[in-house]
């Protein structure tokens, strides 16, 4: 795969979370709220360009693209029930939308999961906004997607500044 193509992907991505008023930055934001107790020297920019690192990769690329076309076809009435009931209304035992999020996190490692659970309860930044039920948008996949690429980024960190075991 060449860079052109993973760029215009990276791009294609980040203009469907754009179009839903995620940016950058808010996940960054999350990936450093999860990182910065652990890692004192932490930086904004870090974490901007980790979350960059993970959104060049083609499977986060594809549940992005897939978790962002369902959350809209629901908003806009175009599945068929009771799909369209059950994501409209986010129901807790779906699930469907974890699992999509979980396939990001496998590219990154265990600590991945342990940091995408705690974000995903706590709702912290923009993750609180897009959980809000009086918007009349429908974010049941985007949440999960969202809190996903900020722990697989804080997990990305958290091994660049991994001691040195074995030297």
């Amino acid at each position: 795969m060449s860079a052109k193509a993973t760029e215009t992907g990276t791009q294609v991505a980040i203009q469907a979370l754009q179009s839903r008023g995620v940016d950058i930055q808010d996940i960054a934001d999350l990936t450093y709220f999860l990182q910065k107790d652990y890692i004192p020297d932490l930086n904004f920019e870090e974490c901007v360009e980790s979350v960059m690192r993970v959104l060049a990769k083609h499977e986060v690329q594809n549940a992005i693209l897939t978790g962002i076309e369902l959350d809209t076809l629901a908003e806009d009435g175009l599945l068929k029930r009771p799909l369209l009931d059950i994501i409209q209304r986010d129901e807790s035992l779906y699930g469907v939308d974890e699992i999509l999020a979980l396939s990001i996190l496998n590219l990154y490692g265990t600590i991945g999961y342990t940091n995408y659970g705690y974000i995903d309860k706590l709702k912290h930044g923009i993750l609180e906004s897009l959980n809000d039920k009086s918007t009349g948008k429908v974010n049941t996949f985007l949440d999960d997607l969202v809190g996903a690429v900020a722990a697989a980024a804080s997990s990305r960190i958290a091994h660049g500044h991994e001691p040195e075991l074995f030297s």
